[in-house]
């Protein structure tokens, strides 16, 4: 198979893979490199088996059943238990919705000179737009063409100087240094594997069986199998890794730049942006913006939309992108409401850096219980068949859960 045929083979693992560094991932990053240096480095190495396994359980579920993950954890956890974790996460997904939508909306009138609530509005607007009219084979085509900006931020190390020995003792040396630190991983656990991400990929393997008639979950057509689970691993490590790589270039960015300066608190995403310009110059202050802005515009539909998902599939109703809005109005309901609260958190007190970076923190502890239920859904027969995962992706699945635990724990039990 040839390059460009990999290539046009990725799909929902790579959209997802890149809306993990949304902006919520840059505050996170950028706070840790600003903050420790390279110290936390290892943990986006630690991060990266991890994450592609409980991805690759997510996309597994959603191929193999024709169905969401909240209706397979139905299965599995008791409904109210489930209707508690989908509660969360539409609290979450709308707190980092509104702090997306306010840090892109900064970072745009830094670059732009314009007016900062206008800016959140006009992208607010555009993104709901976009997801309430264009069908879904023609919007998951915009989601895949936006992932290329997070090249920006590989070009970033290309503008700096870097001691490489440095980075890589960052990379394969654990170290902690006190309370925050631990929160600082907790944060970055939670913003790289994150819960809206599992329902999402989940969901958006659905959608390419709705769209492509030939296809259909493997339970019903298992001569399907071969195929469509190579390109789930293929499309997934690709995605992770696309997503891993753009991580640890922004933590070493800021690093090497806002760390080195003395500069370790990062108040908004126009400080982040302002501490570069003098350090890297204007061209770094430029990308790094773009980078926010594009990001967002990834991000923000993929959190609406998993929040739209995950309702729907416990309540039955319909749920997809493809659909008219008459069709789904309770899936575009949950969207546009997602929406509208999270514009609000722009004209409240809370710094949007702040609140992406304690959303990460949040989604770090949530997602322990959600991991648990996809685990147990994944490896039972009654739902998968004979497509249980294999004994590698239920060792790493349960590593992640045991791993952002201890974090969370150790992160509670440690005093302020």
């Amino acid at each position: 198979m040839s390059l460009w045929d990999k290539l046009r083979r990725l799909g929902p693992g790579l959209v997802t893979g890149a809306a993990d560094d949304d902006p919520s991932g840059i505050a996170t990053y950028s706070q840790a490199g600003a903050q420790f240096g390279t110290s936390l480095m290892w943990t986006m190495v630690l991060a990266y088996p991890l994450m592609v396994a409980v991805q690759l359980a997510s996309a597994r579920i959603g191929r193999v059943t024709g169905r969401g993950l909240a209706f397979n954890l139905k299965k599995v956890m008791p409904r109210w238990l489930v209707i508690a974790l989908v509660a969360i996460l539409f609290v979450a997904n709308t707190i980092n919705i509104g702090a997306d939508l306010a840090a892109m909306g900064e970072a745009s009138a830094l670059a732009l000179k314009g007016n900062t609530h206008a800016f959140t509005i006009g992208f607010a607007v555009l993104s709901l737009l976009l997801q309430l009219y264009v069908p879904y084979h023609r919007y998951a085509a915009i989601l895949k063409w936006l992932t290329l900006v997070l090249l920006s931020y590989v070009a970033l190390l290309f503008m700096v100087r870097i001691d490489w020995t440095e980075a890589l003792k960052g990379m394969v040396i654990p170290e902690i240094t006190g309370r925050g630190a631990v929160v600082t991983i907790v944060a970055i656990f939670g913003t790289t594997i994150s819960p809206y991400l599992f329902f999402w990929q989940a969901a958006q393997e659905v959608e390419d069986l709705d769209q492509i008639e030939a296809r259909h979950p493997l339970t019903e057509a298992e001569d399907q199998a071969e195929d469509a689970l190579s390109r789930l691993r293929w499309d997934t490590i690709a995605g992770m890794a696309l997503s891993n790589v753009v991580a640890l270039a922004i933590i070493l960015g800021t690093a090497v730049t806002l760390h080195s300066a003395g500069k370790t608190d990062i108040e908004s995403a126009a400080d982040a942006a302002r501490a570069l310009q003098p350090i890297a110059g204007d061209l770094a202050f430029a990308v790094f913006s773009l980078g926010i802005i594009g990001t967002g515009l990834l991000a923000v539909p993929v959190l609406a939309g998993a929040s739209g998902y995950a309702v729907c599939e416990i309540g039955g109703w319909n749920a997809s992108l493809e659909h008219k809005v008459m069709r789904a109005k309770v899936f575009y309901g949950v969207i546009a409401a997602g929406m509208i609260l999270g514009v609000g958190i722009d004209w409240s007190p809370i710094s949007p850096m702040k609140a992406l970076f304690w959303s990460a923190v949040i989604n770090g502890v949530a997602a322990v219980p959600i991991m648990v239920g996809l685990m147990i859904a994944v490896s039972r027969e009654g739902i998968m068949g004979r497509f249980v995962a294999p004994i590698s992706l239920k060792v790493f699945g349960w590593l992640a859960i045991a791993v952002m635990g201890v974090a969370s724990v150790v992160m509670i039990a440690l005093p302020g």
